[in-house]
């Protein structure tokens, strides 16, 4: 796994890169304060990257990736930059794998450039209209604590003992803190959070007219995206979808159930 960086529509892009396979796979992560590609998918690229062509790009915004005017953080600037990273390192069609966040905008992706799409793998995903949930209204409203980290890791996750793992809460909160980092973060979700989940959203009949097949990932137990108000009504909308719901699991699927989530990916994209 290497660090690399380049331009994308004029944005200094970070992003790790790892295999050679001939298939490529890009991983978008979600949006928790101090997240990054490599906060996000560390656990899965050695084994995806035995067989694939594996790309995980920091976001606009987030982790080592330019910052923009508060103004400039859309769903078009953040949609329109992965398009052309992706156009960047695939000369066709890639596996797009996305995380919460990010699996809205692998879900825009797919119905403005289904011709880049190959398939789509989509984890506690938001991009359907829905209720802003107590959970995901605390980790866009973070404040910046290491007692506030820990609630967001406690929420994250299933196993209780994730918030009492010093290292983990400390290196979170560390990422969050750093200055151009938090200031993006509060300029992106911390004001109108309804609205801004909105704004993620594809309308219903949108979704019903995506013909990518798509593998649909969540954690039967996840505070911060509710499963039965966004993967269920995916999987109902989505005409070629299939469900996978993780017991014991909540919104940190590719961590908590690591092992089980890149076994039901490596079979779908066969």
């Amino acid at each position: 796994m290497i660090e690399k960086s380049m331009k994308v529509n004029g944005i200094g892009t970070n992003y790790l890169e790892a295999g050679s396979g001939k298939e490529t796979m890009i991983l978008i992560h979600g949006s928790g304060p101090g997240v990054s590609a490599y906060a996000n998918w560390r656990l899965v690229i050695p084994r995806l990257s035995e067989s694939l062509h594996v790309f995980a790009p920091d976001v606009v915004g987030f982790g080592k990736t330019d910052k923009v005017g508060k103004e400039e953080y859309t769903l078009d600037k953040w949609v329109d930059h992965l398009i052309g990273f992706i156009e960047e390192v695939s000369d066709g069609p890639v596996y797009l794998v996305g995380n919460s966040f990010g699996g809205a905008m692998a879900l825009h992706i797919a119905h403005r450039r289904p011709d880049l799409v190959n398939k789509l793998i989509l984890m506690g995903t938001v991009g359907v209209e829905h209720k802003l949930s107590y959970g995901l209204d605390r980790v866009w409203g973070y404040d910046p604590g290491i007692e506030n980290m820990r609630e967001l890791i406690q929420l994250f996750s299933h196993d209780e003992g994730a918030a009492k793992n010093e290292e983990l809460v400390r290196l979170r909160y560390e990422a969050s803190t750093e200055t151009e980092s938090e200031e993006a973060f509060r300029a992106m979700f911390y004001d109108n959070r309804q609205k801004r989940l909105d704004e993620l959203a594809l309308p219903d009949e949108t979704l019903k007219n995506i013909e990518t097949e798509t593998l649909l990932f969540h954690g039967l137990e996840d505070q911060v995206i509710p499963f039965e108000e966004t993967s269920y009504k995916l999987m109902q909308l989505l005409p070629h979808a299939e469900l996978h719901l993780f017991n014991e699991c909540g919104h940190w699927t590719q961590i908590e159930k690591t092992n089980p989530f890149i076994d039901h990916i490596l079979a779908f994209i066969e």
